[in-house]
């Protein structure tokens, strides 16, 4: 009996599991996927596995369904507003305490201001809306439009708070994510709309898009550790889980009870996952093509990785008490 439900927690997690298999892998045979390597990473992540998560993204993309969205702009509005000033300008905040009363390690901080900048997902957000009962369609399309300002904004918002840590110039960063980026992102909706829309229900896209993810996470990690300067231990390790659990309970409390405020029960689900969930798929691309190279990459990478599963187990925790949230406020879907 032990072995089928295994099986079916490695189907249901392989994600997390893969994940996990990644960064040991790369710890054991760092040189395999470091730049210069056998994998050749410096171009197989940056035109291969990168290009190939936007242009499977701009496949599955529903023009229709997100233009119909689109008339839900005070969501739209909260949602971007929270995602890309307030929760930057609050992480800035608390950094600065984290710092001064408490030395937290530096690279910590670092991680963290990186996690804060980062653009809502495409995925996580929209299936636990769907899930709970929220507004599906306008959690649909601020993931989408979210995304895509996030491809110019968060790399601003980076430079900005990281300062010398930057290894390229804007200009130069804002060209290569046009061309890993948006143009596959422009391919792929081209492609969806003549002659192969029927590929994105027979082939497994998604799961093509995820373990082209493990890719670039994989040599991400051969990179940081093949110089075995990772400048974090355990305890450091444990802090930054710690901190990420605190941030993403505080911005779930604080989003939920803002929203309930001043809009519809449909809406406030909405708008607690999407403004709270900050997505991995393109935020690993972004720092990758950012900070490539950089010795403590895998410092500022660490938080971003902690905070997706946390982001996936408390929404899933949430989802039962959401559906009875909304259940109480009888009201209608609109």
């Amino acid at each position: 009996m032990a072995k089928p439900k295994f099986v079916d927690l490695l189907k249901k997690y392989w994600f997390l599991f893969g994940l996990l298999f990644s960064i040991v892998l790369a710890d054991i045979v760092p040189s395999i996927g470091a730049t210069g390597g056998p994998l050749k990473p410096e171009w197989t992540v940056k035109y291969g596995a990168i290009a190939l998560i936007f242009f499977i993204s701009g496949m599955t993309l529903s023009f229709n369904d997100l233009f119909f969205a689109a008339t839900k702009v005070k969501v739209h509005i909260f949602i971007l507003t929270f995602t890309f000033i307030f929760i930057p300008t609050l992480v800035l905040f608390v950094n600065g305490i984290l710092r001064r009363v408490f030395g937290v390690n530096e690279w910590i901080l670092k991680g963290l201001a990186t996690v804060s900048c980062m653009p809502p997902p495409v995925s996580s957000a929209v299936i636990l809306t769907k899930a709970v009962g929220g507004s599906e369609a306008a959690a649909i399309f601020i993931s989408v439009v979210g995304s895509f300002l996030g491809i110019f904004i968060t790399p601003a918002i980076l430079l900005f708070l990281l300062g010398s840590t930057a290894v390229v110039s804007l200009f130069n960063s804002v060209a290569v994510l046009y061309q890993t980026v948006l143009f596959p992102l422009c391919l792929g909706q081209l492609s969806r709309r003549y002659g192969l829309a029927s590929l994105v229900h027979r082939l497994p896209l998604s799961t093509v898009g995820e373990t082209a993810l493990l890719f670039i996470i994989f040599t991400t990690f051969c990179d940081a550790l093949k110089t075995h300067d990772v400048g974090m231990n355990a305890s450091d390790i444990l802090i930054t889980v710690g901190l990420v659990l605190l941030l993403q309970v505080a911005l779930l409390y604080i989003t939920f009870h803002l929203a309930e405020f001043f809009y519809t029960p449909a809406d406030v689900i909405t708008i607690t996952f999407c403004s709270t969930h900050k997505s991995l798929t393109l935020g690993v691309p972004i720092l990758r093509i950012l900070f490539s190279g950089y010795a403590h990459f895998s410092q500022i990478t660490l938080p971003l990785l902690v905070y997706h599963p946390t982001q996936i187990i408390l929404g899933g925790l949430l989802v039962p008490i959401f559906k009875r949230w909304l259940n109480r406020q009888g009201t209608v879907l609109p």
